[in-house]
């Protein structure tokens, strides 16, 4: 995908390859088997979509597609083998089927499009029209779900330390805002560009969850992947907004590593810098920003960040500063000086300097 010269390589799985990897090293061998076979199965589309977009940039660009006057969905069945997109099960007007899944999926693509369509004036996730496709029943007991620069996909979780992918919304929303933000800023998916990247799929995601749920940033429980835990585990969901660090402690997981300020940023060569790791930081500043401001945070925090992430001025290589620095800007442009200074004050809080 790509929109006024940006294109990102992303390997945009919800779960973070070192949660599956401790899973590998300590975990039972079900849980030991299910965590390899994901592992290898991310590694794999990683690769192809590496592949793709190569192939995508030395081909010619066609004509565009005329924008979609409406959300078209189509869900298919993978029929728990590894080939996309799988067997149709549900396209845009179609009733609820008796498949879980399907339409967990299928209102969770509905719910992201009208968020932005409603809220920013989005068509769609590459602002022209972008049908919006979703796999359900992904290979086997397979533990993630991700964008694949294309479409959706969804594993069925191994039943055992996880529930379906589908059963997040937030997770839904999360995954398809790595297609805006490729389209829009084209983040590289390595280092603190990387993190921002990971970061606004989580604030997007988060968003669209209070949108559909009618929440202020008061009322919200700023939580990314709440449902995706069995009973077997410590911890509420993958990682908290409000506090960074504490959204699971539990023996075979571990700690939730995320920090809330520059004071734990993580240096380490793993998931492409600490992608996953290090994003809690610039959350943490969103949830701080959006709570100082007050009301629904899509109206005034998310707005910054999204016109942000259109910022032209924004580079891929973007750190959390540059980033910080164009939301303060935005907060002045867009709004005024409290919402400049509340942004601002964000920022300064969790150790990111913005000017």
């Amino acid at each position: 995908m790509m929109r006024n010269g940006r294109r990102t390589t992303c390997g945009c799985f919800i779960l973070p390859p070192q949660m599956l990897r401790r899973i590998a090293s300590r975990g039972t061998a079900p849980q030991r088997d299910a965590a390899l076979e994901t592992l290898a199965t991310d590694q794999t589309m990683r690769l192809s979509r590496a592949t793709y977009e190569l192939l995508e940039a030395r081909a010619p660009r066609g004509l565009l597609s005329v924008p979609a006057a409406a959300k078209q969905r189509t869900v298919y069945d993978a029929q728990h083998q590894e080939t996309l997109p799988g067997v149709p099960l549900r396209s845009e007007g179609a009733p609820p089927l008796a498949d879980v899944e399907a339409n967990e999926a299928y209102d969770g693509l509905g719910a992201t499009f009208d968020f932005f369509a409603d809220v920013y004036d989005r068509n769609s996730i590459d602002d022209e029209g972008l049908h919006l496709d979703a796999t359900v029943h992904y290979g086997r007991r397979y533990d993630n779900a991700f964008w694949n620069g294309q479409q959706m996909v969804f594993g069925d979780g191994d039943g055992d330390l996880f529930n379906r992918f589908t059963a997040s919304l937030d997770v839904i929303a999360h995954e398809l805002t790595h297609g805006v933000t490729g389209d829009e800023a084209g983040l590289v998916y390595l280092g603190q560009a990387g993190a921002l990247n990971e970061s606004v799929s989580d604030v997007f995601g988060s968003l669209v969850k209070q949108y559909a749920q009618k929440e202020n940033a008061g009322e919200a429980d700023w939580l990314i992947g709440a449902g995706l835990f069995t009973s077997k585990v410590h911890g509420v969901a993958l990682r908290s907004l409000k506090a960074p660090g504490t959204a699971y402690d539990d023996p075979l997981l571990g700690r939730d590593p995320q920090p809330a300020t520059m004071a734990g940023y993580v240096k380490t060569s793993s998931d492409n810098g600490g992608v996953h790791t290090n994003s809690g930081i610039p959350n943490h500043a969103f949830y701080l920003a959006a709570t100082a401001l007050g009301g629904h945070a899509w109206e005034k925090a998310g707005r910054i960040w999204y016109e942000t992430l259109r910022d032209k001025r924004l580079k891929r290589t973007a750190t959390f500063a540059q980033f910080a620095r164009y939301t303060v800007v935005n907060a002045g442009h867009f709004f005024g000086a409290a919402e400049r200074r509340a942004v601002a004050g964000a920022w300064a809080a969790v150790g990111v300097k913005s000017g």
